[in-house]
């Protein structure tokens, strides 16, 4: 459970890392808006994409793991869809958003980790 918070809270993080460095990734909102993000970002990881993984693995396995660049993208853009404050504007602000999300969140599990 605790390890779900983190990883709520590290979303978040990462969402709003990607807001200040990616123009065109825009949330309207405040600390609120940010956490609901972060969970429903959270939970599309933990439930929608093992099946996508699994079922693309062929793919994944062609690029040498480059496909999940586009499975993380489809995870990101989903929040956009479910959520009207948040707007990504182009393709290119949606992967480089996914980009600086996976980046921060690497990072924060990195560090979560060492502090376990």
């Amino acid at each position: 459970m605790i390890g779900f918070l983190v990883r709520i809270l590290g979303n978040s993080v990462a969402i709003y890392a990607a807001i200040y460095f990616v123009p065109g990734f825009v949330i309207n909102g405040s600390i609120k808006e940010f956490l609901l993000a972060g969970i429903l970002l959270g939970l599309l990881n933990k439930i929608v994409k093992p099946p996508i993984k699994l079922l693309t693995m062929p793919l994944i396995i062609l690029t040498l793991g480059l496909f999940l660049v586009v499975i993380n993208a489809l995870m990101l853009w989903l929040v956009d869809y479910t959520f009207d404050f948040v707007i990504i504007e182009s393709i290119t602000a949606l992967v480089w958003a996914t980009v600086v999300v996976a980046v921060v969140n690497g990072v924060i599990n990195v560090f979560s980790k060492i502090v376990d």
